[in-house]
């Protein structure tokens, strides 16, 4: 016959075995998680802590010290009113830290007898200041898309207009529409490849004559400065480049096989010393490069539309043996290093 005695003292072995394991990996994953919990008597008194890490103290649970007085009561009085009601509740604190804010999610709990009567409270603290700071870097991120995106549909709303002024049929409309828009495509491709810092001006400015079967090795000599532009700085000088590129082609050097174009950029002194970006295209034109003596959309965006959108200044002139545009680029449009 068994002995029922020795087995009940094994099975309660085990159990306690088992209820010390349960308790250490609570305790891990606690700590893993970064969650602390503190369990306090109807008058407040701590009767353990876990994983108690500033600001919450140590394992005294008592984090009145370490809070500002405003944080300390509001936790204070949700805990009194779950001691109260016998009800949960919940809070969110931001509290001021060395780096900035740190945000917090408070749950507190009534822990009630057999009877139901609340003979405490557990109080559980997870920080979450690096999910709150995702958050506000996504509606930042969101802001700014929306207010790029609301920039470029002007753009775009404005390149319609003009172009549909200057073109004599909806096939002329299309056609040069299209290609304004792939332009600012392109400059936009480069805009978002940087996390919408902007675009270096040589890679701009090499895109935007590649795009029309021109070898930029060949037929853009590049020379003199580099910098940085922002955004809309990048959007607008890559449609300058665009109506130039498409000019050169159409009617000047880019036509001719040998032909080939000068990119000369330069920072120079600017008034209240300022540096201002000196942007200069030049190309030798012949007697066949038949340009267009009207004004077209190209050479009102030249002229107008891009410097106004840069607060800067422009000059396009065109002599029987040769074309320069030059554009003065404000130094609130780019950067250097």
């Amino acid at each position: 016959m068994k002995d029922s005695g020795r087995s009940d003292e094994i099975i309660a072995l085990q159990s306690a075995e088992s209820g010390m394991q349960l308790g250490r990996a609570l305790l891990h994953a606690l700590h893993n998680a970064g969650i602390s919990v503190v369990y306090q008597d109807r008058e407040m008194k701590t009767i353990w802590a876990r994983n108690m890490r500033p600001p919450w103290a140590s394992d005294t649970g008592d984090s009145n010290g370490m809070l500002p007085l405003a944080q300390a009561e509001r936790i204070g009085a949700a805990k009194r009113n779950v001691v109260a009601s016998g009800n949960p509740e919940h809070l969110e604190l931001s509290i001021p830290a060395d780096d900035g804010v740190r945000w917090f999610q408070i749950w507190v709990d009534a822990d009630h007898d057999d009877d139901g009567a609340v003979q405490g409270v557990v109080t559980t603290m997870v920080e979450t200041t690096e999910q709150k700071r995702r958050e506000q870097t996504l509606k930042t991120l969101l802001r700014e898309v929306s207010h790029r995106s609301k920039n470029l549909l002007a753009i775009i709303q404005s390149i319609a207009t003009q172009t549909s002024r200057y073109s004599d049929t909806l096939s002329d409309f299309l056609t040069r529409f299209r290609g304004r828009l792939q332009s600012l495509a392109s400059s936009q491709d480069l805009v978002t490849s940087s996390n919408w810092r902007g675009a270096a001006l040589r890679e701009l400015v090499s895109g935007q004559v590649g795009r029309y079967g021109a070898d930029p090795v060949r037929s853009l000599r590049f020379r003199g400065a580099n910098p940085y532009l922002n955004p809309n700085a990048a959007l607008h000088i890559g449609l300058a480049m665009h109506e130039l590129a498409v000019n050169s082609v159409s009617y000047g050097a880019l036509s001719r096989a040998d032909g080939f174009v000068e990119v000369t950029a330069d920072l120079t002194a600017a008034s209240a010393g300022e540096t201002a970006l000196s942007l200069i295209w030049a190309e030798a034109i012949g007697a066949n490069d038949n340009q267009p003596s009207e004004k077209r959309f190209g050479s009102v965006a030249l002229e107008r539309v891009v410097p106004a959108s840069l607060n800067g200044t422009a000059t396009l002139e065109i002599t029987e043996d040769r074309l320069e545009y030059r554009l003065i680029v404000p130094r609130g449009n780019f950067e250097t290093d």
